[in-house]
């Protein structure tokens, strides 16, 4: 009786040590294009859903536990190592590359993407951890060795190629491609690695049926990849507009983020800045959300020297401009992009009244953590930052930042921040509360309403679940100092539009009515914005 083709022997078109460096290299390929495509959707989720601590352990979890799957599913194919091999990757390169897209579709036109955020991550896995078995079949096939040191040197390739995959994620694929091309072109390095192991080291091993069904089915991978990446354009255009709606003017990936600003045309809509999808500015209704952050700190005591973190559109400075008594405006922004935009677009300039234009405003590119740690000393520090219900802003409300905030106040210096919306999230507003008094600063505490906007989140209010989201009711402000602050409007200075001494007050009060006490602060190690 035949020996079935896990066991029998090979008949290689090359010498057997050859051909055995041609299965790591292929190891190594497909192990840096899975862990691409594993960030890809890590990264993506993260993007569409926000908190990106849970997305990435959902799809990290579900793939691992796929892989278990798969590695068990693949025992079944041992009997047809090659042809079996050349079937997974095929398939493979095909979800992989068209995931991103796959999952962007879904969020633009369904308003919701974890179901197949949770489906992609589960094939993928299920075929990641098909392949190593697989190989493993089709090196001992080549040449006979101790099954430990098999095993060892096709984790070594795997291992090397995910260093590889994961560094050129970030650095290569984001940049030159973006995310929906970059995910094309992996799954077409995919392919082809597979389909060339397969078609030509194997190839006397397949029957004539088997060899010409993988060719076709490459072929037609190929295409697929290939008509994804000449079509990715027109679908980004068509994708964006179901997101944002039809006057999308400005659309463009920086290194740090998904830039977007809609509207700001005469007798069009009003003018809206997102951030990976969140939005910003509102032009219905940022004046509202300005002013309340900016006066009170500014009308509390001097203010020559002024810092704002974050705040790279210019409406932050604009308002402290309007002091007289302001020398120095010091903005610490991380995304260049946000203020070349801030400083070029006609809507956004003629919204910040050409803040950036003003001898007195300094720009730096950097990390508001980091900026802090610099010694220096400033009458007023204002803290227009992301919300803090998201991950990656958890560290910019946290005691370790706030000590830092604290330290570079001048005497008699205030500390102003925007600390999210009462309304449905009172527990981590008033965390930061916690957190900020940890540190010896007192607060005052005040929340102004925000008016309905029809462009969803208002500024200073991140949607949960992108652009879609219904936006915040209120925005929650806190003023600190290191002793009790004066939470007032100046009698002799610029008056704000939206803003009254009455309305004022009556934003202290209504902070107070949500008041949850004896909050423990956040910190690096524990932050609590997600409790």
């Amino acid at each position: 009786m035949p020996a079935p083709e896990s066991e029998s022997p090979v008949r290689l078109p090359v010498r057997a040590g050859f051909g055995r460096f041609l299965i790591l290299v292929t190891v190594f390929v497909c192990a840096a294009c899975g862990l691409v495509y594993e960030l890809e959707l890590v990264a993506l989720a993260s993007y569409l859903a926000g908190d990106s601590v849970t997305q990435a352990s959902v799809v990290l979890s579900v793939m691992v536990f796929a892989m278990g799957v798969g590695s068990l599913l693949a025992k079944r194919l041992r009997c047809r190592a090659a042809v079996g091999f050349g079937a997974v990757e095929a398939v493979l390169a095909l979800l992989g590359g068209c995931s991103a897209m796959a999952l962007y579709a879904c969020f633009a036109w369904c308003g919701q993407s974890r179901s197949a955020l949770v489906g992609f991550s589960f094939a993928i896995g299920v075929l990641i951890g098909a392949e190593v078995p697989l190989l493993m079949t089709l090196i001992q096939r080549v040449r006979r060795q101790d099954p430990g040191g098999a095993v060892a040197d096709l984790f070594a390739a795997d291992y090397v190629g995910a260093l590889v995959g994961g560094l050129a994620f970030p650095f290569l694929l984001l940049p030159a491609f973006g995310q929906l091309t970059g995910a094309l072109v992996t799954g077409a390095v995919n392919a082809v690695a597979g389909g060339a192991l397969v078609l030509w080291l194997f190839r006397r091993d397949l029957s004539a049926r088997s060899r010409w069904a993988l060719i076709v089915t490459n072929a037609l991978v190929l295409a697929l990849l290939a008509a994804g990446a000449v079509l990715t354009p027109s679908f980004e255009r068509a994708a964006r507009q179901a997101v944002y709606g039809p006057e999308v003017r400005v659309a463009l990936r920086t290194g740090v983020q998904e830039v977007v600003l809609t509207g700001g045309r005469t007798r069009g809509r009003p003018l809206s800045l997102f951030l990976d999808g969140r939005l910003q500015v509102s032009g219905n209704d940022e004046l509202r959300y300005h002013e309340a952050l900016i006066h009170p700190a500014m009308a509390a005591g001097p203010h020559r020297r002024v810092l704002v973190l974050g705040g790279g559109d210019g409406l932050a400075a604009r308002e402290v401009l309007r002091y007289a008594g302001v020398r120095s405006v010091t903005v610490v922004e991380r995304d260049p992009e946000v203020v070349r935009l801030a400083r070029r677009d006609p809507a956004l300039s003629a919204l910040n009244a050409g803040a950036y234009r003003d001898r007195r405003v300094r720009v730096v590119t950097a990390d508001a953590f980091d900026w802090l740690r610099r010694r220096a000393a400033y009458d007023v520090v204002v803290c227009d930052l992301p919300d803090p219900g998201l991950t990656s802003s958890a560290k910019l409300y946290s005691q370790e930042f706030y000590g830092l905030a604290e330290r570079v106040l001048a005497p008699g210096g205030r500390l102003a921040v925007h600390a999210g919306e009462t309304g449905s999230r009172p527990r981590a507003y008033w965390t930061v509360d916690a957190t900020m008094r940890s540190v010896g600063l007192r607060t005052v505490p005040y929340v102004v309403a925000a008016r309905p906007s029809e462009d969803g989140p208002s500024d200073g209010g991140p949607a949960a679940d992108g652009p879609t989201g219904e936006g915040p009711r209120d925005w929650g402000f806190l003023l600190a100092a290191r002793t009790p602050p004066r939470l007032a409007l100046a009698r002799h200075g610029p008056r704000p539009r939206s803003l009254t001494p009455a309305g004022l007050d009556a934003a202290r009060r209504a902070a107070g009515r949500s008041r949850e006490p004896r909050l423990p602060p956040s910190t690096l190690m524990h932050p609590r914005y997600g409790d």
